[in-house]
């Protein structure tokens, strides 16, 4: 498989992964570019994926900000509708 063809599987499947599984493959890559013993090549596609992860992750946290609403209530206290979140 060609290294575009790689890349382009890879990316597909970042699109696929949960918040919790794309964080949880972000902060790795993280901690083993961190320690820095990586070879040079490797470190330009480990983080590559990590760029797409950290998207992903945002794109995911800004999906669910949208649906989050807040409960208005009225001057007794009582639900009366909602709106969105500030």
């Amino acid at each position: 498989m060609s290294k575009a063809a790689e890349k382009a599987a890879g990316a597909g499947a970042v699109g696929k992964m949960r918040f919790e599984e794309a964080l949880a493959e972000l902060e790795m890559i993280v901690s083993r570019l961190e320690r820095g013993d990586v070879p040079l090549e490797q470190s330009i596609a480990i983080y590559e994926r990590g760029e797409a992860l950290k998207k992903h992750c945002e794109n995911l946290l800004q999906a669910a900000e949208d649906k989050v609403e807040k409960i208005r209530l009225d001057s007794a206290g009582a639900p009366q509708g909602v709106e969105k979140l500030d």
